[in-house]
């Protein structure tokens, strides 16, 4: 789990070469930064809800020890957006980004109900905690249930919260209103991509469409597009970027968005548990159809096919079934392919950055957010 750097005074933008992802992501202090805004703003939350009663700290409790971890990649990206379209450093510009931080959590608990998740960043998700206080109260009624339903609010709290901090920020209102536009497009069409994964588990491929370009389309609007090219675009639409800069933070985004997903699926097969916080095979258990599993099934066996259909998806399965699947989604080359494809997705990335009209302190971090994004372990 990542732990905030130590305070201090924001450091200057510096040659990044072969300088850990996490170093990268400190630039400017940004982490520290980020950290701080999330602790204020949880602070005056926790404020509110106690007030309406201390029965219901948890709802801000739980998101509060979910907000101690991660990356923070997308405010860094909405940060050198902004740094690339000539945005002077500013606290203001950081309480902005940091509003993305909410919005993924508020996305990372749904989705860990819709998936059944047990884990998340190390830690129960946040409906298995919800489950295990009304377990351990001794409760009446589903303890199931009481944790869904818990963690349907605390994301619902999560997203509101992420628009009031972007609202709240201290930009200049005309600035607000032009991001605005950027950060509701993006929250719909992840939904609407959360709704297509939720779909494609459902289906199991049985649909008309390739299942390849239906896996693609999936981690564009779940993941890639409010990963990178959205908080670039937020980053620069705030900082009043001209559209040929904004089209060419698209170029290098959406690429590196999806090539940060296509990495993101081959750990949660073949990742180790201490580093990505969730146990092994566990989107296997949770029968997530990715690219991965689609690039198998075009070149697997009858025999092969049979074991992924019957082993995908199976919430109960064990490390011989975890192997199993492993072994057909290397045998098939699924596993070489998907490395193929987050190779080109980052060459185009990287050719796009380079024709970019980008500041040059913020083209030096945003070539290492290429490694931060794909790198081979979390």
């Amino acid at each position: 789990m990542d732990s905030p750097a130590p305070a201090g005074p924001p450091t200057a933008p510096v040659a990044l070469g072969a300088l850990a992802a996490r170093t990268v992501l400190d630039t400017e202090g940004l982490r520290t930064r980020v950290q701080k805004t999330l602790d204020d703003v949880l602070a005056r939350q926790v404020a509110t809800v106690e007030a309406v009663s201390p029965h219901a700290a948890p709802l801000v409790e739980y998101v509060v020890d979910l907000l101690a971890g991660g990356k923070r990649l997308r405010p860094a990206f909405a940060y050198w957006g902004w740094r690339g379209a000539g945005g002077a450093d500013c606290d203001e510009v950081v309480v902005a980004v940091t509003s993305l931080e909410l919005f993924q959590a508020a996305a990372l608990i749904h989705d860990d109900v819709m998936d059944d998740s047990d884990t998340r960043r190390g830690r129960p998700a946040v409906h298995r905690r919800f489950a295990q206080l009304h377990r351990g109260s001794g409760w009446h009624g589903d303890t199931e249930r009481y944790g869904m339903a818990g963690a349907v609010l605390a994301g619902d709290l999560c997203l509101s919260w992420s628009d009031e901090v972007l609202a709240s920020c201290g930009l200049p209102a005309e600035a607000v209103t032009r991001g605005r536009v950027v950060f509701d497009r993006m929250r719909t069409e992840l939904m609407a991509g959360q709704y297509l994964d939720m779909l494609e588990q459902a289906t199991m491929g049985t649909t008309d469409d390739d299942p390849v370009e239906s896996a693609r389309t999936v981690i564009r609007y779940k993941s890639a597009k409010y990963t990178i090219e959205h908080p670039l675009l937020l980053g620069g639409t705030l900082a009043g970027a001209p559209d040929s800069l904004l089209a060419a933070y698209s170029g290098y985004g959406l690429p590196l968005g999806e090539a940060f997903q296509l990495r993101d699926d081959l750990l949660g097969v073949f990742g180790d548990p201490s580093e990505t916080g969730k146990p092994a095979g566990d989107d296997l258990r949770e029968g997530k159809r990715t690219v991965l599993v689609a690039l198998a099934m075009e070149r697997a066996t009858p025999a092969q096919a049979s074991q992924v259909r019957r082993l995908l998806g199976d919430p109960g399965l064990g490390t011989e079934g975890v192997a199993t699947l492993r072994e057909i989604l290397l045998d098939t080359g699924a596993a070489d392919r998907v490395e193929a494809l987050i190779a080109r997705d980052v060459e185009a990335a990287t050719a796009a950055l380079a024709r970019a009209d980008v500041a040059d302190d913020a083209r030096t971090v945003l070539e290492g957010l290429v490694v931060a994004a794909t790198a081979r372990s979390t």
